[in-house]
Formats: structure tokens, C-alpha cells, sequence
């Protein structure tokens, strides 16, 4: 498994967990900075799954 993808898998855990608290305390800055966060943990996921498929894992 690419480093890639654990990292990636950890920013879209750390978006969600950061989205959800801004909605509950009504901070928009903190809830589009989880979003952000989900969405670069997603596309390094992607990019880690594409790497292991090149080495053939």
C-alpha cells in the first residue's frame, strides 16, 4: 500500500471530522477548510491506488 494512500485517507478523515465541527459551531472558514481537506485526501487516495496499480500490488 502506497504512503500516499494512508495519508490521503487520513486529510479525508481530518476534512470530515473539521466539516462537521464547523457546521456545529457555525464557523464557514473551519467547515470549507475540512472540505478542502476531504477533497485533497481523496485525490492523494486516488493518486496512491494509481501508483500501486503501476507496481502491480
Amino acid at each position: 500500500m502506497d504512503k500516499d494512500r494512508i495519508v490521503g485517507s487520513a486529510k479525508q478523515v481530518k476534512g470530515t471530522i473539521e466539516e462537521v465541527v464547523g457546521k456545529a459551531v457555525g464557523d464557514a472558514k473551519l467547515e470549507t477548510e475540512g472540505k478542502v481537506d476531504k477533497a485533497e485526501g481523496k485525490i492523494q487516495n486516488a493518486v496512491g491506488g494509481l501508483k500501486d496499480t503501476l507496481r502491480g500490488k
